[in-house]
């Protein structure tokens, strides 16, 4: 069970990755007011949720504790990123005030994730 939850948080990470790297790569384009939402972040954003619903079970499975109230804050989070990020992903520019948001959010999420014990 181990090596199979340790599999999923890396497939996790890897979704974080292509999110909050998505982003990075259009902050060059946000200073000139041309950001948008590259594929890479709606990819990124649903490998998370659907990685994470997977990393919850496999560790209630294994009989592991699972604080639900911080899995609730970051599933929230990042429903509310890939909402934003799948309703504009056609949008040939994205306001900075609303991409910056799914910027802090998805930073929110690995800080809730790292230091919340």
């Amino acid at each position: 069970m181990d090596v199979l939850i340790h599999l999923f948080v890396g497939l996790h990470i890897i979704g974080i990755a292509a999110l909050l790297g998505g982003f990075l790569t259009q902050l060059k384009a946000m200073g000139r007011d041309a950001a948008r939402f590259v594929p890479a972040m709606l990819h990124g954003a649903a490998t998370m949720l659907v990685t994470g619903v997977i990393l919850v079970g496999l560790n209630q499975a294994d009989d592991q504790p699972v604080d639900n109230v911080k899995i609730g804050v970051k599933l929230a989070l990042l429903i509310v990123i890939l909402g934003l990020v799948y309703v504009k992903r056609d949008d040939e520019r994205v306001e900075k005030p609303l991409f910056g948001l799914v910027g802090l959010l998805t930073v929110a999420n690995v800080f809730i994730a790292v230091l919340w014990t």
